[in-house]
């Protein structure tokens, strides 16, 4: 089988000897651990080894891929200059990959690339792998802000072509655990921290790769983990196959996880195609909510499937509720893809002489006007979670004790510049955060005196 082995691994550069100067006996445990995959891997003799990583060229909706055939870096960054790395890349076999892609419209390619030297993510693991062994090259390979099912995805494509290639390939998942171990660590604690860490060594462990599509996105933020990503897209690799794990070390002494296991393919396994399970139950579930959101849902969903597919704005339908039509407000629809947000627009008073007008238009806003995200394409209509927000009027508040995050919006404003944040909001959990935000959404610092203003919603889901 030519996808011999996964790993999975962290990429701390004190680990390496020149760089932690004595720090590095902190983890010794998974230098150990690294050591011992890294002798599995020059065991396995790949010819190729695919390398994930979260810290070289990122954009939020392209995949990079490694261009060219050679590359170069080295840990000047890290006070160590001399320790280099001069790197071939399979060009073959990445060409094979991006044909993949091409071939069904996905966003991946070599186009765009920030900076041509090696990131520590792809050295840490390449410097343990050179002292057991050489003559392999290498795919480095760049995650993105798509949702996880889109790395699992591009997993699926890179195993395909690395069977049609015939390459004995071995892929590395680089990436730390959570960053907010410890309070003592470089960023602080967050009760998220060793939850995340906890469940993310069970689920590798296990190789129960079906649940990496279960973290949500603002609980692996607030824990601040750094390979999940990375994790998923060699997950994919493994679709429909049986899977050998074994978990060789995790540490958090420095207050940011390292996490090391092992993959091994098993010959096929029909009830392991987790993206296309996970799809169809996400799908059931859309249609259901579909089936039974309101009118105020249903508008926003006209309004914008109508104009993404045929660059039409709707007229205010019949038989909407009376209060559509006759009550002025403020609304905001939000639009939601597999948890993460897609879009989001809308008004704090009104500009429509109705809700329903200002839904349909604000709705399209949201949905193809939003600065933060490309438009949504046709063939996202049918995943779309949407959410409309009608906005009471907001009143003035002297300070953030009055409050409430559950319950209140917040508007922030500084002479011209003003922030909205709705309430409620998963992820947000109290008002200090809420603020914060609300500031940095309208450009305000956090030491700019403001005005405070509160506001109500009835959310329409």
């Amino acid at each position: 089988m030519p996808l011999l082995a996964a790993f999975m691994v962290p990429h701390p550069p004190m680990i390496v000897p020149k760089i932690g100067r004595g720090s590095e006996k902190q983890v010794e445990e998974t230098t150990r651990a690294y050591e011992e995959v890294a002798g599995q891997i020059a065991g396995l003799k790949p010819e190729t080894i695919i390398i994930t990583s979260p810290h070289t060229t990122l954009y939020s909706d392209y995949f990079h891929i490694s261009p060219g055939y050679h590359a170069r870096g080295s840990f000047e960054r890290f006070g160590v200059p001399d320790v280099k790395f001069d790197e071939s890349y399979d060009g073959s076999l990445r060409d094979r990959i991006l044909e993949k892609c091409a071939k069904e419209g996905f966003p991946a390619g070599t186009e765009g690339e920030r900076d041509a030297r090696l990131d520590h993510g792809t050295m840490v693991p390449l410097w343990f792998i050179r002292q057991k062994y050489d003559g392999f090259k290498i795919i480095r390979i760049g995650l993105s802000g798509f949702p996880l099912t889109d790395h699992y995805h591009l997993g699926e494509m890179i195993r395909e072509a690395i069977d049609e290639s015939g390459r004995r390939v071995v892929i590395v998942a680089s990436g730390d655990l959570s960053h907010k171990l410890q309070e003592y660590g470089p960023y602080g604690f967050a009760k998220e921290g060793p939850e995340y860490d906890r469940r993310i060594m069970d689920t590798c462990g296990r190789a129960a790769f079906g649940e990496l599509f279960d973290y949500d996105e603002g609980f692996c933020d607030k824990a601040a983990e750094c390979g999940h990503r990375s994790f998923v897209i060699m997950a994919g690799a493994f679709d429909g196959t049986a899977v050998r794990a074994k978990v060789y070390s995790h540490q958090d002494v420095t207050g940011v996880g390292y996490g090391i296991c092992s993959f091994y393919p098993e010959g096929p396994d029909e009830t392991r195609h987790f993206r296309r399970e996970w799809l169809r139950k996400a799908e059931e579930e859309l249609e259901t909510k579909r089936a039974a959101s309101d009118a105020y849902v249903q508008l926003a969903r006209k309004s914008l499937e109508s104009y993404i597919l045929y660059r039409k704005t709707i007229d205010v339908p019949e038989g909407l509720p009376e209060e559509m039509l006759k009550d002025k407000a403020g609304a905001f629809v939000s639009i939601h893809k597999e948890g993460r947000l897609r879009g989001c627009i809308g008004t704090i008073l009104p500009t429509e002489d109705c809700v329903a007008r200002e839904i349909i238009q604000n709705a399209v806003s949201a949905s193809t006007r939003d600065p933060r995200f490309e438009p949504i394409r046709p063939d996202e209509l049918k995943w779309l979670d949407i959410n409309v927000d009608v906005l009471g009027k907001p009143e003035d508040i002297d300070s953030e004790a009055e409050l409430d995050v559950k319950r209140y919006g917040v508007i922030v404003s500084c002479g011209s510049r003003r922030g909205l944040l709705l309430p409620d909001l998963e992820g947000v959990d109290t008002v200090e955060e809420q603020v914060a935000i609300a500031r940095k959404k309208g450009g305000i610092s956090p030491k700019e005196k403001v005005r405070l203003q509160r506001f109500e919603v009835i959310r329409h889901k």
